[in-house]
């Protein structure tokens, strides 16, 4: 039997998912936790499962402090309404990430795949995990941004352009532009490279609302919504440029 818990703040959709298990009957439920506090003191003084289906967002905080204060062996698949903490998510154990309302076919999918990691001693080796997992491509299509408090979801299809400025990176939309949480590295990781392509240090744009292209004396870019900066192409990524441009 394979032992496993559930973190979730929403009763409704833990027992849902609690009910979604019930039909795999190799899976043994062994707890059912609520809040980051109540994990950490659960995994604290419990024989650790090995394998957690957890929200992101609970009452308390991220469930990500959860497994930055304690460690463990079990892998996680992440159930949330938003998909901008992919990343992170895949750096902390996760085998897959679930987005809400979860599928059947998703779910399924998801316990297929950790049963395929799992050596035939039944025994977790989460080093290996992670390497298999870093050769699997994750694309934003979602970001939640604040905006004082409140939270607004955009859609990367929506956004012309991300780029940096004193250590902030913003996005830009039709409408404004909205801090992010993220780096330019990390989204240079989660982006679609069909549509996003970082053209320097500063600016990664979107093809869909590429303007114009000056090409002298330098490659620059005018996109339809943009910040006041101007968007030039470093010379070491102009060939990458055209090759993007055309692929």
């Amino acid at each position: 039997m394979i032992k496993t818990v559930i973190i979730e703040d929403e009763k409704p959709a833990a027992r849902k998912l609690e009910r979604m298990l019930s039909l795999f009957p190799d899976l043994q439920l062994v707890a059912n936790l609520e809040s980051v506090e109540e994990a950490v003191s659960w995994f604290a003084e419990n024989e650790h499962p090995q394998l957690i289906f957890s929200d992101i967002v609970l009452g308390d905080g991220l469930s990500f402090d959860i497994f930055e204060k304690i460690s463990t062996k079990a892998f996680i698949i992440y159930t949330t309404a938003f998909d901008q903490y992919t990343l992170k998510a895949f750096k902390l154990n996760s085998i897959d990430y679930l987005l809400k309302p979860i599928m059947e076919e998703d779910l399924a999918g998801a316990i297929e795949k950790f049963k395929s990691f799992i050596p035939s001693d039944k025994s977790v080796n989460s080093q290996e995990i992670k390497q298999l997992i870093k050769k699997e491509k994750t694309t934003l299509s979602r970001i939640l941004v604040k905006i004082g408090y409140n939270l607004k979801i955009v859609q990367t299809l929506e956004i012309s352009c991300f780029f940096s400025e004193n250590k902030i990176v913003y996005l830009q939309t039709q409408d404004r532009v909205y801090p992010s949480e993220f780096t330019l590295d990390e989204l240079t990781d989660v982006l679609d490279d069909k549509k996003f392509f970082r053209v320097n240090r500063q600016f990664i744009i979107n093809s869909d609302f590429i303007k114009n292209i000056h090409t002298s004396p330098n490659y620059k870019v005018e996109l339809n919504f943009q910040p006041k900066e101007e968007i030039t192409v470093s010379r070491e990524r102009v060939k990458d440029f055209k090759d993007w441009l055309v692929n």
